[in-house]
């Protein structure tokens, strides 16, 4: 048996996330996790709370049997259309999102930065190029905790789309001369997915919120049919309610709109796996916008300016690598890995084989217009009463 796509990345890219290690249920005797003999991948909250736990329930072999659809092929209307502000970089791809939260049912809001969703919550995602649909991404909420996760595969036609094998489908469909995307196993959903506060990504405080980003790069407008945090509110949808989360919502703490723009975009495409919560919080920075105050006890970690990496940039110099080096974009990782598409240096790691140009030239703007000494990269942002950004160095 391959191994999984993901394990298969990670070991080319000489990336390890220490939380992987509980993905897999078991495996040959001999066998080092995640190599052949392992018979299957289980979810992080399987692992956490039993170590090995039953199958999951079998996923439907085609997109219009998960709810997604009406009997006509029109979106039913109990699974609400939401664009975070914050989008992730998929290669250029159109995406639309819905999501059904069980009837009378409540998102659990008490740590604002890690929303727990009822059991029966279904979110989709589709990827569209050129206004072709290429797959629909699914993920579920069971009743154990644990999440499952699917793909499906669109046909020629149009007209349906069906349960993609576990590996995925490489070079499935091509974007760019020479390029082509890939869609991802379901080990892969986990790489992204396993390691954030929160298991569905891009629905957020800060993602939903009212106030949003003018700058955001690729963001969809506001057009008052997806649900926000406002419509979540109205709707009684947070428990506790959190009515200050509609009448101040949460934003990007910054000094001007430029290193708004640029930290919401690190925090929505960097911020799943660089958090405070997560594994590679041991590299010792994280990108991840949080707006609660850190726990009793919990240890802070700091942003990204100025920060020390294991990452040296190729060439003279390198030694002086930051991940953001203040005032000098050819010195500062996080922007030479976004502008990699090398799969030992590229960021991220999975899910993009053409950079992000827009994206590369606003943090490239950014880390310029920072220009202080390295020794004092401060934070020059104050925080409002419901905004937190972890602190630079």
């Amino acid at each position: 048996m391959r191994r999984p796509a993901v394990l298969r990345t990670l070991h080319r890219v000489g990336l390890v996330i220490a939380s992987l290690g509980a993905l897999h249920a078991t495996s040959a005797p001999g066998s080092p996790p995640g190599w052949p003999g392992m018979p299957r991948v289980v979810t992080l909250a399987e692992a956490h709370a039993s170590g090995v736990a039953a199958e999951p329930a079998p996923l439907p072999e085609r997109l219009s049997e998960t709810g997604l659809y009406r009997a006509d092929g029109a979106v039913d209307p109990h699974n609400r259309p939401y664009a975070p502000q914050y989008p992730l970089w998929t290669d250029g791809a159109t995406k639309s999102r819905w999501i059904r939260l069980p009837a009378g049912a409540r998102i659990d809001v008490r740590d604002v930065d890690a929303w727990g969703f009822p059991a029966g919550t279904v979110a989709w995602k589709e990827f569209a190029w050129d206004g072709h649909k290429v797959e629909t991404r699914m993920i579920r909420a069971e009743a154990d905790g644990r999440w499952t996760f699917a793909t499906y595969v669109w046909n020629a036609e149009q007209t349906d789309a069906f349960l993609a094998p576990e590996d995925g489908v490489p070079d499935a469909y091509p974007i760019a001369a020479g390029r082509r995307h890939t869609i991802p196993g379901r080990a892969d959903c986990l790489a992204c997915h396993g390691s954030a506060p929160s298991r569905l990504l891009g629905f957020s405080a800060l993602q939903l919120s009212d106030d949003r980003d003018p700058l955001a790069p690729h963001a969809e407008p506001a057009d008052g049919r997806r649900l926000t945090l406002r419509t979540l509110v109205a709707e009684d949808r947070l428990a506790p309610a959190r009515p200050e989360l509609a009448r101040r919502p949460p934003r990007i703490a910054a000094a001007d709109p430029l290193e708004r723009a640029a930290r919401g975009y690190l925090s929505a495409n960097c911020g799943h796996c660089h958090n405070a919560r997560a594994p590679l919080a041991r590299l010792g920075f994280a990108m991840l916008a949080e707006f609660a105050p850190p726990a009793p006890g919990t240890a802070s970690v700091p942003g990204p300016v100025g920060a020390h990496t294991r990452y040296a940039i190729p060439g003279p110099g390198g030694d002086g690598t930051r991940a953001i080096a203040p005032g000098a974009p050819e010195r500062s990782a996080v922007l030479h890995r976004m502008r990699s598409r090398r799969p030992s240096s590229q960021m991220p790691p999975l899910g993009t084989v053409v950079p992000d140009t827009v994206a590369i030239e606003l943090v490239r703007r950014w880390i310029t217009a920072l220009g202080q000494p390295e020794d004092g990269a401060l934070s020059r942002a104050v925080p409002g009463p419901h905004a937190r950004r972890t602190p630079d160095r």
